[in-house]
């Protein structure tokens, strides 16, 4: 079987809190671990998506609703549903491994990595579509 969540791969969450959320594969495990011995993708997702913005706005509101919060997750291949897209992971690679998940402020660290990595990409108006809320 061809691998389709490589490194990079944006997915749509199928199930649980975060269904309907985009992520982006992290890292991903075809045979499982120990731990978890299913086929799963370590992800980071937007758990709040920035809101719209128009010209009139000044700089101050424009700069808040630009806001992402991010989440990070180990979801089960059968909860995810790739898509075509993908996103290039300079940024997000070093911040979350599976040691990540054990301690709560490692797990704060990797947010905060994560989501100034997502700002800046949505500041620079790369990557549209990831950034908007899925409509369905």
């Amino acid at each position: 079987m061809p691998k389709i969540y490589k490194p990079g791969k944006v997915a749509l969450v199928l199930s649980g809190r975060f269904a309907g959320r985009k992520v982006v594969v992290i890292r991903q495990s075809d045979e499982g671990t120990k731990e978890r011995p299913y086929p799963h993708a370590i992800v980071a997702g937007i758990e709040r998506y920035p809101r719209k913005v128009t010209k009139g706005m000044g700089k101050k509101r424009i700069e808040k609703r630009s806001k992402v919060k991010p989440f990070i997750k180990s979801i089960n291949y059968n909860h995810l549903l790739p898509t075509r897209y993908a996103l290039e992971l300079e940024g997000l690679k070093g911040s979350v491994a599976p040691e990540t998940f054990k301690e709560p402020s490692n797990r704060e660290d990797a947010k905060k990595a994560i989501k100034k990595s997502f700002e800046e990409r949505y500041l620079a108006g790369k990557n549209r579509w990831f950034f908007s809320p899925l409509r369905f």
